[in-house]
């Protein structure tokens, strides 16, 4: 659902942007303190995983493909403050190395598919965890149906960016009944990839997953005829893993792996299909005004590498750079945040009052 340049005009774009830069700025100070000794260390990760899951595209309709959008599952993994930063990382690296995604339409790009997908998704999913049974098997199901609705939420609120600031003029309810319809059977991908992962991850180091902290099911004790929770860690105490699965790196090094297979090999076999937001502005007509991208000459454009003629090779290559760029800037920005909150808790720092 790469928004490029040209589908929504110069104003619309502009208040996009200064919306995008305002939820980047609290997710920044938000991220201060979701970033822990769990978190920090896999931000990154989840956002180079992104990278590598959106670049397969799976097939979801005749001559329409999907991928993944990543804000329910960057919200679920690493919380909702530090998701926003996940996609908005992953949003910035495609738009300037691989040329998808418009530049002047960045701002949209983050709000529709950072902003909205995590807010929506984070917001349901909570809903749902509430209300089910304490357990991992609850968290991947809200997971799921977390996931399946933030897509076509995305689909909705870029129909109504269009509807404002659209460069065309076509039956806003027509593009409006196409998007959301295409989506929600893109949802469905979204969902599935997202539930996969997030049970993954539960089934070997629950307590990494920040969705899930707080959901351990209390042991009861009667107490004079009644059930009474009995003592125990707190909910904002992590559930206790053994000593020889506490480290991350076994983790890192998985996801890492498993990002760099699927975006330098998987990748070759994804659908060649236009996505739901080509397909449907292709179809309507939306895409009348589109401009090429800006950094349309980038070595690396439409995830290839210039001058490489083996497209196996040249898309491979591309996908595992992307993966590398991705996972390093994520982490820096992540090590910046954690270590600005350690700053902020340093007893240099903390006030005392008489």
């Amino acid at each position: 659902m790469h928004v490029p340049d040209g589908f929504i005009n110069a104003p619309t774009s502009a208040v996009t942007g200064v919306v995008a830069a305002g939820a980047i700025a609290v997710s920044l100070r938000g991220a201060r303190r979701e970033l822990d000794e769990r978190t920090a260390p896999l931000a990154g990760l989840v956002a180079a995983f992104i990278f590598a899951v959106q670049m397969l595209n799976f097939p979801v309709a005749a001559g329409t493909s999907g991928h993944l959008l990543g804000g329910a599952l960057a919200a679920i993994l690493v919380g909702p403050y530090t998701g926003v930063l996940c996609v908005s990382v992953v949003l910035l690296m495609q738009g300037i190395l691989f040329a998808d995604g418009g530049l002047t339409a960045l701002g949209v790009n983050i709000t529709d598919m950072a902003i909205v997908t995590t807010v929506v998704a984070y917001a349901l999913f909570r809903g749902l965890v509430k209300v089910l049974p304490r357990t991992r098997r609850s968290v991947t199901v809200a997971s799921f149906v977390a996931a399946l609705v933030s897509v076509p939420a995305a689909a909705l609120a870029f129909t109504l960016l269009y509807w404002i600031g659209g460069t065309t003029d076509v039956s806003i309810g027509k593009v409006a009944t196409a998007m959301i319809g295409v989506h929600v059977l893109i949802g469905i991908g979204e969902a599935a990839i997202t539930a996969l992962t997030v049970g993954a991850v539960i089934a070997v180091r629950p307590d990494l997953v920040y969705g899930a902290r707080g959901l351990r099911q209390r042991l009861k004790l009667r107490v004079n005829g009644e059930l009474v929770d009995a003592p125990g860690p707190s909910d904002t105490e992590p559930t206790p893993v053994p000593v020889a699965a506490r480290s991350h790196r076994k983790v890192w090094i998985t996801g890492l792996v498993a990002s760099l297979v699927l975006a330098g090999f998987v990748s070759f076999y994804a659908s060649a299909n236009p996505d739901g937001l080509e397909k449907v502005a292709s179809d309507k007509g939306i895409d009348e005004k589109a401009k090429e991208h800006a950094n349309a000459d980038s070595p690396l454009a439409d995830y290839g590498v210039k001058d490489i003629t083996n497209a196996r090779v040249s898309g491979g290559l591309a996908g595992v750079i992307g993966v590398g760029v991705t996972v390093v800037a994520g982490s820096a920005v992540f090590w910046a945040v954690r270590r600005r909150r350690s700053e902020d808790a340093s007893p240099t720092n903390t006030e005392t009052t008489v």
